[in-house]
């Protein structure tokens, strides 16, 4: 299919609903409070009474009943506090992905050199950046991206989901258009379409407005795009040397919100859907902790007598660290003379209790446990421990692997096709084996007194136990140790069996 044609709505309405939600889970993990008053509408009032808001119907009336959704009175210094643990959540999952790089194996030596080099430690952190969008967003693009000014390689380069108009096909990503405004200027809005479809990406310039597409212009009409006009052919478009797509989606857990929705059920899930009422109830009950505190500073009432003047239309006050007074001259003494002291309570187990439970419903809600986060306290434990107190973030990251994995071999595979179509070569690019590295390392010292056991047990063999010290090792390593290993035990005898003919 072509570029779209037209003056149409753009971004196109039938994403209306997904961008809108994404639009609020960008807000919370932002973690900016001006973001959040500007979505819930709970700025300054201005004078305007916020009633008749909070008792109205639909959109309006459903976000001003949020506490975000609580305008702060004019003329009052704004109190509301927020938890950003959105973020904190979020980056979380990103972590428990990729805080090791993941291996990747192919066939070949030339091969397995230049994807050695392709994928550096620039690929992990595109990576994380990923997975922690996709975990706000519901999803993330991978695409291969290339500059011969900037490297000699092509790379990974992770596409925000609400800047993408993906179709799907059974389920499968078939084609993908990513937009950005790289203009705007007296209501006047210039956007970049960059359309992936097998094996060929195609590229527009349009010039509309804030709602509308507009016209096509060509690509050199605009600095961020004239330097895409000497690529493409003569119909706007450049051939990849893929015959597949090379986008790949990763969906960060199955929708919910779109399950019947045949446009959108193949977005994916964030995992802020569903707990933006109780992320909005945790920021309250911090607002109210914190409201104990100011309130309850120390304040005392001092009789008027007490009170030194300081002139005619200036006031008065008191130095209440004064050692000493003269004596009030008063025609008797009484409760009138004495000094009031105001001391409110601050309720700080009562609220720790309810943050507490409404992170743990928080987490628990989003598919984690609160051990992931640090909640329980940092106790020494071991790797089994571990995965038995984070069992629930375990098993989430168990899912997301089985979309990150087919989706990772897929852009691998299209990194390489770009790299030899664009760089040359004698490499063969082909799709990759993908394998997580355990987020959850054994305790050395456990994990070699595991293998003495068995070793003493004689029930497992030498080659066996040296990959279970060294899982990381290839065969290649594990059979140069055993060597080793056999050598100073003495033991490197040939079988007398397999010496062919004795004398």
């Amino acid at each position: 299919m072509p570029l779209p044609t037209g003056n149409i709505p753009w971004p196109p309405p039938h994403l209306k609903p997904a961008l809108d939600a994404m639009h609020t889970w960008d807000t919370w993990w932002s973690g900016d409070p001006d973001r959040l008053e500007d979505l819930y509408g709970g700025g300054t009032t201005g004078g305007i009474d916020p009633k008749p808001a909070q008792f109205s119907g639909g959109v309006r009336g459903r976000f001003a009943r949020w506490w975000w959704g609580t305008p702060t009175g004019e003329g009052e210094r704004r109190t509301k506090v927020h938890v950003p643990l959105a973020g904190d959540l979020c980056a979380g999952s990103a972590d428990l992905l990729f805080s090791e790089p993941p291996k990747f194996t192919v066939e070949g030596d030339p091969t397995t050199k230049r994807l050695d080099l392709l994928t550096d430690d620039g690929m992990l952190a595109t990576l994380q950046t990923g997975a922690e969008v996709g975990s706000a967003l519901g999803s993330v693009y991978l695409r291969p991206v290339y500059d011969k000014q900037l490297a000699d390689r092509p790379w990974l380069d992770a596409v925000h989901a609400d800047r993408a108009v993906p179709e799907f096909a059974w389920g499968r990503l078939a084609a993908v258009t990513f937009w950005r405004v790289v203009h705007e200027e007296d209501g006047q809005v210039w956007r970049h379409l960059e359309r992936h479809e097998r094996g060929r990406i195609l590229h527009g310039l349009y010039q509309g407005t804030k709602g509308k597409l507009g016209r096509a212009v060509p690509l050199q009409d605009h600095p961020a795009t004239e330097g895409l006009a000497g690529t493409v052919n003569d119909e706007s478009f450049v051939e990849t040397g893929y015959d597949k797509l090379d986008v790949s989606h990763v969906p960060n857990q199955l929708s919910r919100r779109w399950r019947a929705n045949a446009a959108l059920k193949d977005l994916g899930r964030s995992d802020l859907d569903g707990v933006e009422t109780l992320m909005d109830q945790l920021d309250e009950t911090y607002s109210s902790w914190m409201r104990d505190i100011r309130l309850g500073k120390g304040r005392i009432v001092v009789p008027d007598t007490y009170l030194q003047s300081a002139g005619p239309g200036r006031g008065a006050s008191w130095n209440p660290d004064r050692e000493a007074y003269a004596g009030v001259n008063v025609l008797r003494s009484g409760d009138g003379m004495a000094l009031t002291v105001a001391q409110f309570a601050i309720r700080v187990q009562e609220h720790r209790d309810t943050a507490e439970d409404l992170v743990n419903q928080i987490l628990r809600s989003a598919g984690y446990s609160g051990q992931t986060f640090g909640l329980g306290g940092d106790v020494a434990v071991t790797a089994t421990e571990v995965v038995s107190k984070e069992r629930r973030s375990m098993t989430t990251r168990g899912r997301k692997i089985l979309r990150w994995r087919p989706a990772l071999a897929h852009a691998v595979e299209a990194l390489l096709a770009v790299d030899r179509e664009v760089f040359g070569g004698s490499i063969t690019p082909q799709r990759p084996n993908v394998e997580f590295e355990d987020s959850v390392q054994e305790d050395p010292l456990q994990l070699a007194n595991t293998v003495d056991v068995l070793r003493r047990a004689q029930a497992a063999s030498t080659d066996t136990l040296v990959r279970m010290a060294h899982p990381e090792w290839d065969d290649t390593q594990v059979q140069v140790e055993v060597g080793r290993i056999q050598q100073e035990a003495g033991t490197a005898v040939p079988d007398p069996m397999q010496a062919g003919d004795l004398p």
